[in-house]
C-alpha cells in the first residue's frame, strides 16, 4: 500500500517572529508548525447581522461595523469559518497554552460551542464591563456595556502558565475577578485614516490586551493574532517583551498595524521584573526551616489572635496541649475547623511584643538557599 507524507511544516524561525502575515488566516496557520505558539488572542468576525443604518437622535448616521468581512450567509457559514480557525489555531498552540476569543452576544455563544466540540478546556469567561458603551439609541433594549472573553486550555489536563500574584498585584493586591472594567477605545488611541475616520471599527483598547497577555504569558513567549487588525495585540507584545505574529488579510489594516507597532516603545528593561508566582518558587517544607535553626523543635507558635498555641516537634509536626497532632497546615485546620488552612500564614512566633508569621523564616530560607 503507498502512503502519501504530507511535506513537514518547516519550524518557526526568529525571521518570521514579529511580522505581519497578510493572508486569510486559515491558509496562513495551515503553513505554520505543530505546537509552535504560547498564546492566541482571536478577535473573530462577530457576524453582527445589522438590518440597516443605524442613526443617532439628532440624526447623525452610528460608525457601524458594516465591512464584509464580518457578513456571513448563514449560522451555518459562520459556523463552518469558525471550526475551520479554531481547528488550526489548536493545532499549532502548545500543548500547555491557551487560546483567549472575544465576542459579543451576537457570536460568543457560538464560538464557545465549537471550542468545546474542538476539545479546548474552558478556564474562565471574562466579561469587559466598558464604561463608555455606545447607547441603544432607539430604546428598544438594554444598553449593550459588555463583551465576553472565553478563556481556555488546550486541554483539562494542560499545564497552562496563569500569573496570579501578578493579577493580584495589578489589582491593588486583591485577588483578579472575572469581571474587568475598562473602556473603549476612544480618543488619542483611536486610530484614524487619512480621511480623519476610524481605522478600524472594532479597535479593542491596549489595556485590554496588556491585562490578557500580562496574565497568562512571560517575556520572550509567542503570542499569535490571527485577526490582527491595526496591531492591538502585536503593540502591547511588543511594550511586554513578547514576541508575536499578527495575520490579517486587509491590506489598509496591515498598512496601519505596521505604522502603529514601528512607534510602539518597549518597557524598559528594570520594569519587567514580573511579580513572581507562587507555584514558580522552590517549594519548601517546614521541616526544611527546622533543619535550618530559623526554628528550634520546643518553639511555640500562636496565630495571630493569640487563639491557639502548638510546640514544634522534632520532626517538624506541631502538637498541641492536650495532645492534637499535625503538620502546620493540618493543624491549622483541624484547630479552626476549616477544610484547609495555609499554616504559614496561620502560625506565628514571637519576637518580643510582636508576631511574626512563619513564612518570614521560609522566605529567609529561600534567600539564603541557592538556585
Amino acid at each position: 500500500m503507498r502512503v502519501e507524507r504530507r511535506p513537514a511544516r518547516p519550524a518557526l524561525s526568529l525571521l518570521s517572529l514579529d511580522t505581519i502575515i497578510e493572508a486569510d488566516c486559515i491558509t496562513a496557520m495551515r503553513s505554520m508548525p505543530d505546537r509552535s505558539v504560547d498564546m492566541i488572542f482571536a478577535d473573530p468576525p462577530y457576524n453582527l447581522q445589522l438590518g440597516g443604518d443605524l442613526f443617532r437622535p439628532e440624526g447623525g448616521r452610528v460608525d457601524a461595523v458594516d465591512n464584509d468581512w464580518d457578513k456571513f450567509d448563514t449560522f451555518e457559514a459562520y459556523d463552518r469559518f469558525t471550526r475551520a480557525w479554531l481547528h488550526e489555531a489548536r493545532r499549532v498552540l502548545k500543548d500547555d497554552g491557551t487560546l483567549w476569543v472575544i465576542g459579543s452576544y451576537h457570536n460568543i455563544f457560538r464560538v464557545g460551542t465549537a471550542l468545546q466540540d474542538a476539545g479546548y478546556w474552558i478556564l474562565n469567561d471574562i466579561v469587559w464591563r466598558k464604561t463608555n458603551p455606545m447607547p441603544n439609541f432607539k430604546g428598544t433594549r438594554f444598553t449593550n456595556a459588555h463583551e465576553t472573553l472565553i478563556w481556555c486550555a488546550k486541554s483539562e489536563k494542560a499545564r497552562y502558565n496563569f500569573n496570579y500574584q501578578a493579577m493580584k498585584a495589578l489589582n491593588d493586591d486583591l485577588q483578579m475577578r472575572s469581571d474587568w472594567v475598562l473602556p473603549i477605545c476612544s480618543g488619542n488611541e483611536r486610530l484614524k485614516d487619512d480621511a480623519g475616520h476610524k481605522a478600524h471599527p472594532t479597535q479593542k483598547p491596549e489595556a485590554l490586551l496588556y491585562r490578557v497577555l500580562l496574565a497568562c504569558t512571560q517575556p520572550g513567549d509567542i503570542v499569535l493574532d490571527p485577526f490582527f487588525g491595526t496591531g492591538t495585540t502585536g503593540a502591547v507584545a511588543r511594550r511586554l517583551k513578547r514576541r508575536w505574529i499578527g495575520i490579517e488579510r486587509e491590506p489598509a489594516y496591515v498598512a496601519v498595524a505596521r505604522d502603529r507597532i514601528a512607534s510602539t516603545l518597549p518597557l524598559d528593561e528594570s520594569a519587567m521584573v514580573a511579580v513572581p508566582s507562587k507555584k514558580a518558587e522552590a517549594r519548601i517544607p517546614f521541616g526544611a526551616v527546622v533543619e535550618a535553626g530559623l526554628i528550634a523543635p520546643g518553639t511555640v507558635l500562636t496565630d495571630a489572635r493569640r487563639k491557639f498555641q502548638a510546640v514544634v516537634q522534632a520532626d517538624a509536626s506541631l502538637a498541641t496541649a492536650d495532645g492534637l497532632k499535625g503538620s502546620i497546615h493540618k493543624l491549622g485546620a483541624m484547630l479552626t475547623g476549616a477544610p484547609s488552612c495555609n499554616g504559614w500564614t496561620f502560625w506565628h512566633l514571637a519576637d518580643g511584643g510582636a508576631l511574626i508569621p512563619i513564612d518570614a523564616m521560609r522566605q529567609a530560607h529561600r534567600a539564603s538557599t541557592p538556585e
